[in-house]
């Protein structure tokens, strides 16, 4: 089982004045008409053995979340609050931590950023799979 987990906890200094602290780059069209979020999502549809994502985000940006993961049909998942801004570890064991609280302990986290831009998905799916454990 994979689980895939989508870290979107950016707080938005890097593209002002488009990005702002409320509307970080990750939930903006950049490069596509959908955000950087829903394209992160969309790349899992067709991954043999994903799960629903979890989705790593702060409190500030929960419902965006939830609603750009709505738009796209890519609901389903859980969205974990951050108690505090502190970067990627954090994040990352927070899910996992909730992998396993969940009985998952055995999954395999696929940990993606949410602001990453992958023009061939079928690529990553690839690889994804090549990494994982045979069987």
């Amino acid at each position: 089982m994979i689980i895939p987990v989508i870290l979107s906890g950016g707080a938005g200094t890097r593209l002002w004045p488009l990005s702002r602290e409320l509307y970080p780059k990750q939930f903006l069209p950049l490069v596509a008409e959908r955000s950087l979020l829903q394209e992160t999502a969309l790349r899992l549809r067709g991954l043999p053995q994903a799960q629903a994502p979890l989705v790593v985000c702060n409190e500030e940006h929960r419902f965006l979340v939830a609603e750009q993961l709505r738009q796209v049909d890519a609901g389903g998942g859980h969205i974990l609050l951050e108690p505090a801004a502190r970067n990627t570890a954090p994040a990352v064991a927070l899910a996992a931590l909730h992998a396993q609280r969940q009985g998952n302990g055995d999954a395999l986290l696929l940990v993606l950023p949410s602001d990453h831009v992958i023009a061939d998905p079928a690529a990553l799916q690839q690889a994804v799979l090549a990494g994982g454990p045979a069987g």
